[in-house]
């Protein structure tokens, strides 16, 4: 039992590398296609879209409960990483690039999701507590391809980053280990039940539950900054670099990794603090914490420290994700116990739907905006977090079994 939890963490951290894995090379893979600057924007959203469509197609076929979850993790985790690595087949044009991402996510949502299930087939107990070390996988995850990107560079950058190539083997490989130690390692947990068939409708009737709109509404606003922040941050960083080459001496894809990664300590530290402090208090301040560095970034993107731009880039990222487990968390316990499955599916799916929208908008704002007030609009996600937290009187319950 005790190898558990740590195998479904470890699984998780391989398998979604593969999610950012397109982000890491963009340049690279955007020059290869004649494409525009833009086209980054694209091969993200594509996973996001993916990961929406294989979210709600293993909800409905309820693959999970008539399957083994541990050999669809499996499955998927193998599925996952050919499409990953089918960016290296000679000859793909944009359109093939972008359906492998698609793919990619598509099969990601057999792996996070899966994951989830997984712990809470084995820790009824201390559900946020896991929640909170299987997101921090997560957030490692996804910033392992920029560390791989980042290898060549260390010692100096004489060497220039790894091949393009060497990061989608490299994260290929990883995730068919991950998804190999978990099916040999992890049965079917003890806590296992048969799921709920989707039912639409649950989502409206679950909103008009004040507790769980208001989780709901806090959860969206945390995926409007979330994803666009981790997307952007290579291209803000290149964009300073470019506009301060004397003061710019670090490595822009382990720089990217440090800011991106040290959130899964956020996570962690998040989920046991509310253990003290309660989920919607820890997840409020969090997410007021990130909204304010969205408002002052232009401040700092102004600067020409670079010690100072990291540090305040790294405590963006420890913040920025921190209340995820806590809105996972929150919005689990306030939805309708009949039709919780079918309510945390779409409000998932709605949730990454979110992010395409804010991921498109930025690389459009982009085009025409100073990169240093590039963040500034992601302050509307943490703006709407907090209103649906505190406005109108009402407020969502912190109690959480954590």
């Amino acid at each position: 039992m005790s190898r558990i939890l740590p195998t479904i963490v470890l699984a998780q951290f391989c398998c979604t590398s593969l999610w950012f894995a397109g982000n890491a090379v963009a340049p690279e893979l955007t020059a290869r296609m004649g494409q525009p600057a833009s086209f980054g924007a694209a091969l993200t959203s594509a996973v996001q879209l993916g990961f929406i469509g294989g979210t709600l197609v293993f909800a409905l076929l309820t693959v999970a409960d008539r399957f083994s979850p541990s050999r669809v993790f499996f499955v998927s985790a193998l599925l996952a990483a050919g499409c990953n690595l089918a960016l290296n087949l000679p000859g793909l044009g944009a359109e093939g690039l972008l359906a492998a991402r698609v793919l990619t996510g598509f099969f990601l949502a057999g792996i996070y999701p899966v994951g989830m299930k997984l712990a809470a087939d084995y820790y009824e107990a201390g559900l946020g507590r896991s929640l909170g070390f299987l997101v921090g996988a997560l957030v490692l995850g996804t910033a392992f391809p920029h560390l791989l990107r980042g290898l060549g560079g260390i010692g100096g950058g004489a060497g220039g980053p790894l091949p393009w190539q060497a990061v989608t083997i490299g994260t290929s490989a990883l995730a068919a280990l991950g998804g190999l130690a978990l099916v040999l390692l992890v049965p079917d947990g003890p806590f296992r039940r048969a799921g709920q068939r989707l039912r639409p409708g649950a989502l409206l009737a679950g909103l008009r539950e004040p507790q769980f709109r208001a989780a709901a509404l806090g959860y969206f606003g945390h995926m409007w900054e979330l994803y666009t922040f981790w997307a952007f941050v290579p291209v803000v960083l290149a964009a300073w670099r470019a506009a301060h080459p004397a003061a710019a001496s670090f490595n822009g894809p382990l720089a990217a990794f440090g800011i991106i990664g040290v959130g899964s300590l956020g996570c962690v530290g998040a989920g046991l603090l509310a253990q003290r402090r309660g989920a919607r208090p820890v997840a409020a301040g969090a997410l007021a914490l990130s909204g304010l560095c969205c408002l002052v970034s232009p401040l700092v993107l102004s600067g020409t420290s670079a010690p100072l731009l990291l540090a305040f880039l790294g405590f963006w990222g420890l913040v920025v994700v921190a209340d995820s487990p806590l809105f996972s968390a929150l919005v689990a316990s306030s939805a309708p116990a009949p039709t919780r499955a079918t309510a945390l599916t779409l409000v998932t799916c709605l949730g990454f739907a979110l992010t395409i929208v804010s991921i498109q908008l930025t690389s459009l704002l982009a085009r025409s905006l100073d990169p240093r007030y590039l963040f500034l609009p992601l302050a509307i996600g943490p703006a709407l977090g907090l209103w649906a937290l505190f406005g109108r009187g009402k407020q969502v319950k912190g109690t959480v079994n954590q």
